[in-house]
């Protein structure tokens, strides 16, 4: 089941789910249209943070099967740039990076309200990204019951031009969804990541 943006708000509250800082403000005004509402009817959007992560080419491949963790080997193989809202940054067509939401986002397994049932999420895009041919967090959206962390996004761009990325700006979709008993912890190699490329702090 999807939680509306009435029980998404209520999760809020009851701390079943962790969203900092929070998106706001939680109603539009209706005296305003032009005020910037992050909730929708069944979603609430989060925002871009400042610094994008770019995989450099080199001799090295992905192996996918190797025993060590994606993070460190990402971290080794990338380069880090921070974005300010003033130049932003030009992302040009089908270049990859790696970004991270700004928001912290947990699902906690243990809340008292968690009985029967409890939370887990999906990171999707937004459509008006989209149709300038911005993808952002493509074929892993999961945030799984027991995730703490902030979001990385995988992003690029297939558009026919560059776009510009600002921190702050409106950049994903969460949709939450509860999860029907109550899961054994299973936490993810990015468990607690604060960085695009999965390392906790």
């Amino acid at each position: 089941m999807i939680l509306s943006n009435v029980e998404l708000q209520r999760a809020l509250d009851s701390g079943r789910l962790v969203i900092r800082p929070e998106p706001g403000p939680r109603h539009p005004d209706p005296t305003d249209p032009r005020q910037y509402c992050p909730y929708d009817t069944h979603s609430v959007d989060l925002s871009l943070g400042d610094e994008i992560v770019i995989p450099e080419p080199g001799t090295y491949t992905f192996d996918l099967a190797q025993p060590e963790p994606l993070s460190p080997f990402l971290t080794r193989n990338s380069r880090r740039v921070p974005i300010h809202p003033e130049t932003a940054f030009p992302l040009k067509p089908h270049q990859f990076i790696l970004c991270r939401t700004r928001e912290f986002v947990s699902l906690p397994i243990d809340h008292p309200e968690n009985v029967e049932t409890c939370l887990a999420a999906r990171i999707e895009g937004k459509s008006s990204r989209a149709r300038v041919g911005l993808l952002i967090h493509f074929t892993a959206p999961t945030v799984h019951p027991g995730f703490s962390g902030t979001l990385t996004l995988e992003m690029i761009n297939l558009g026919p031009t560059s776009i510009l990325l600002r921190p702050g700006m409106s950049i994903a979709q969460l949709i939450i969804e509860e999860v029907k008993g109550i899961p054994r912890p299973s936490p993810s190699q990015f468990q607690g990541q604060t960085n695009p490329e999965g390392a906790p702090a």
